[in-house]
């Protein structure tokens, strides 16, 4: 990399990778959904999410490995940083929530597992919008919006988590419990994560607007 391309804000770069981490977000989620509303050939479904978290995981370290070569970014170093880690760790707990679905060897998901995953998917579509609105920051109110309704997402998410957990310990299967428990909760941690998505994209088009 030349003295030039060191000086001059790399948008396009990391606008780019930024997007590309959102769709990938979103594809994983829709894939989640899929798995827990047909809860069969779930090893071939958890192993297609399974390589989306890879995927990921490249296109983090991609905009790491651009930070740290980029002397001048078109957004604060920090705010970079916080948005990469924040999009992958909501990867980490969809593939997280499929590993257990699998390795458990649960028979069947149950409607808090679907409406969890809906609620994924629903703040993944969120998060893409507002990752597309930080190109330009032109609509600051647009990115917003999507923000809140994130955040709703998530409140929603963590009722369905008390619901879910409240039924679970209306069985007397302990082992059931212990599995469905932390499925629930790896769930419910990856809409926590899509918060923090949404207040860093937040942050971000309060400080350039």
């Amino acid at each position: 990399m030349g003295l030039r391309e060191l000086l001059i804000p790399q948008d396009k770069v990391f606008f780019d990778l930024f997007e590309k981490q959102a769709r990938v977000v979103k594809e994983a989620a829709w894939q989640l959904v899929a798995l827990t509303e047909d809860f069969t050939s779930v090893k071939e479904k958890r192993h297609a999410i399974e390589l989306l978290e890879h995927q990921g995981d490249q296109i983090t370290h991609d905009i790491y490995n651009q930070l740290n070569r980029t002397f001048i970014t078109p957004l604060d170093p920090e705010e970079i940083s916080r948005l990469a880690s924040a999009l992958d760790e909501v990867l980490d707990y969809v593939d997280g929530a499929t590993e257990k679905m699998f390795y458990y060897g649960i028979k069947a998901t149950d409607s808090h597992m679907i409406e969890l995953a809906k609620l994924i998917h629903m703040s993944s579509a969120e998060i893409e919008g507002a990752v597309k609105g930080i190109r330009s920051i032109k609509d600051p109110r647009y990115i917003e919006e999507r923000c809140i309704e994130v955040n709703r997402l998530e409140n929603l998410a963590d009722d369905v988590l008390a619901h879910a957990v409240t039924d679970l310990f209306r069985t007397t299967d302990a082992i059931a419990i212990i599995k469905f428990k932390d499925i629930y909760e790896h769930l419910e941690t990856a809409t926590d994560y899509c918060e923090d998505v949404a207040n860093v994209l937040s942050d971000i088009a309060i400080r350039h607007s």
